[in-house]
């Protein structure tokens, strides 16, 4: 029994830590420089589920990388979404203004 509580403590520690983590985001939203809606997928190049237009605010779940490719699972207003090209996605900190990217002029945000 000792090691189980051990176990579910280590692993109670892990999950505490996951959304610090992923806090370091900040705020973050689709920058596509095609100009083109991104599309949201299943897995890395996995099926497209949907697609986010520009300047669509996601929130960060979780990241992998695929080879060279920077992967996001990402959510929005709590909805799980799907895995998302991660170059696609700028992320500012907390207290960082939003500055228009390169697909998109500011008075479009």
């Amino acid at each position: 029994m000792t090691s189980f509580l051990r176990v579910f403590a280590v692993l109670a520690c892990l999950v505490a830590s996951i959304p610090s983590a992923f806090a370091a985001y900040g705020e973050c939203y689709v920058d596509d420089p095609t100009g083109t809606p991104l599309n949201v997928r299943t897995a890395p190049n996995g099926t497209i589920l949907t697609t986010l237009a520009n300047g669509s605010i996601v929130e960060v779940v979780d990241e992998m990388k695929v080879g060279q490719k920077h992967w996001l699972f990402v959510a929005r207003q709590g909805e799980r979404l799907g895995w998302i090209f991660g170059a696609y996605v700028v992320c500012k900190q907390p207290g960082e203004t939003r500055e228009a990217g390169p697909s998109q002029p500011a008075e479009q945000r």
